[in-house]
């Protein structure tokens, strides 16, 4: 790698205690760009039945933020460099609340636009976490990285084991439920909001240009390992409940078997990090996680019932560990978080444009035969390609880029 060496002094002088507030109020914001994926996912069959959404349709609706999650993430750098990074996360929050919200008013049209707003918001948060992480928390990355993927897959399952409870709790209304999750939204905001006003953003880093990643094989296979999971992932969020559903089981059995999987994620996201920071190469344990959230996809397919709860706790270690690995290859792939925030950027741009052919997939399949059963060829041929560039991602070096720094 050619470089003028990570920069120093982006971030602003704290004390000790604004420091840890700053820490949990990431794991905070990292627990919100979840929910809603997840909370759509349990909630997707009352959708269809009360709007007479087709199979094709609720394919769109799943795959819609996941593309913008790929179409704007390549924003977030940029945004950062001119305006800050605290800045840009209030920004997150604000728009993932408007879009969050405007599901509640039961328009089918709305729904879409509120999953665009929200993928949107959620794409920019997710490629600053691990640049913000590697800038102000250097010497104990792995554990924060633990912490807010933890966070991720928190939220994610509270999503989806609450959100049919606050339905019938709401008397049977899915738009409300699906609205319901713009309240922890607006908390974080509140708490966010006096640490980005008071922020200090370094000019200097608007003239701060990185080179060569396009070019690099390394970060490919860190991109596409990143989109693999991430597709494996919004195929769980998205069809999981509706799969596990129409094999017979009840939407409050199908969220609480989905929930219990995720709760199985927060304790793998919170291990791999540390796990795959003490390694010299990576390889190997992306490997065995994609095996892991791959084949019991297929299982759920074709098994008989009693094996669902083992099958649940063998993908929920596999997806929670990949979230955590692929976020770790960004940051342990990266010599200084100016490049973290550029492979960040690469990585979940490119990546979840290919994860959006997942959900979008599976929606066709499911249209096409009438039911789940053709999936499995698609699943397998996730986990293979997946566990192919997660090898090539957890070889031991930086990707080789060169870093410009212009003066104004």
């Amino acid at each position: 790698m050619t470089a003028e060496g990570p920069h120093k002094g982006s971030a602003p002088a704290r004390s000790r205690f604004m420091h840890v507030l700053a820490g949990i109020s990431l794991v905070l914001i990292a627990a919100n760009l979840r929910p809603v994926f997840s909370s759509l996912s349990v909630l997707l069959p009352d959708i269809r039945q009360a709007t007479g959404m087709t199979a094709f349709a609720a394919g769109i609706l799943t795959t819609l933020p996941v593309v913008c999650l790929g179409i704007f993430a390549p924003l977030a750098p940029r945004l950062a460099q001119r305006i800050g990074a605290e800045r840009v996360l209030l920004l997150v929050l604000i728009v993932l609340a408007v879009g969050t919200a405007i599901r509640g008013t039961g328009s089918f049209y709305l729904l879409y636009l509120g999953a665009a707003l929200a993928g949107g918001a959620i794409a920019v948060g997710n490629v600053l976490l691990p640049s913000v992480v590697k800038r102000d928390f250097p010497t104990v990355a792995p554990m924060m990285t633990g912490l807010y993927t933890m966070a991720l897959c928190g939220g994610a399952a509270a999503a989806v084991g609450f959100t049919v409870p606050i339905k019938d709790w709401l008397d049977g209304s899915w738009n409300l439920a699906l609205a319901f999750w713009v309240i922890p939204v607006l908390l974080v905001l509140v708490l966010w909001l006096p640490q980005a006003l008071q922020a200090k953003h370094d000019r200097a880093l608007s003239h701060v240009r990185v080179n060569g990643l396009l070019k690099d094989r390394l970060a490919w296979n860190v991109t596409l390992f990143m989109g693999l999971q991430s597709a494996t992932a919004y195929i769980v969020f998205g069809w999981l409940g509706s799969i596990i559903r129409d094999r017979g089981l009840s939407a409050n059995a199908a969220g609480v078997l989905i929930s219990f999987s995720i709760m199985v994620q927060v304790i793998t996201c919170l291990a791999v990090p540390s796990i795959a920071a003490r390694q010299k190469s990576q390889s190997l344990i992306n490997v065995i996680l994609c095996l892991c959230a791959a084949v019991p996809l297929i299982g759920f397919l074709y098994l008989p019932y009693w094996t669902f709860w083992p099958l649940a706790v063998v993908q929920g270690i596999g997806q929670g560990g990949l979230i955590a690995a692929a976020m770790m290859m960004i940051v342990l792939r990266s010599p200084d978080a100016q490049v973290a925030a550029h492979l960040s950027g690469m990585a979940q741009g490119v990546g979840y444009c290919l994860a959006a052919f997942g959900p979008l997939l599976v929606g066709v399949i499911q249209s096409m035969t009438g039911s789940f059963a053709a999936c499995g060829l698609l699943f397998a041929a996730i986990g293979i390609l997946s566990s192919i560039c997660g090898w090539g991602a957890g070889r031991p070096r930086h990707v080789n880029v060169t870093v410009e720094r212009r003066h104004s």
